[in-house]
């Protein structure tokens, strides 16, 4: 079966790819976000167990939630910038007529900005 010269397949696996990259991002922010809220758990253990060393451990547990929030922050941001690189090059009979392809791009952009925005405020706010 031969392929036609216009193709939107091969657009469309490219959003899939860049959606698909949001969503490990999206993953590994939510990770970030808990790994750093387990450092309050463990300086509230701190507080109830004399003689344990849990202060350390919660701040080096919000450090590295920090660093996986700006992690995934930073894979959807450069996947975002490789998506609209890609599509750039594509001929346009290769995109659908009726299709926006900023959307995606849009929505990849801003939430990629709300997780750096996340860690901002898990710096901040780091016991």
């Amino acid at each position: 079966m031969p392929i036609a010269d216009s193709d939107p397949r091969v657009f469309f696996a490219a959003e899939r790819t860049l959606l698909a990259w949001l969503r490990t991002g999206l993953t590994i922010i939510a990770l970030g976000f808990v790994v750093s809220r387990f450092g309050l758990f463990l300086q509230m253990f701190a507080i109830q167990t004399p003689k344990t060393n849990s202060i350390s451990y919660a701040s080096v547990s919000s450090l590295m939630g920090i660093c996986f929030v700006i992690t995934g922050a930073l894979a959807i941001l450069v996947a975002t910038i490789q998506h609209h690189r890609f599509i750039a090059t594509l001929p346009l009979s290769d995109l659908p007529r009726s299709y926006s392809k900023n959307y995606a791009l849009l929505l990849s952009f801003l939430v990629s900005l709300l997780g750096i925005g996340l860690a901002g405020y898990l710096l901040l706010t780091q016991p």
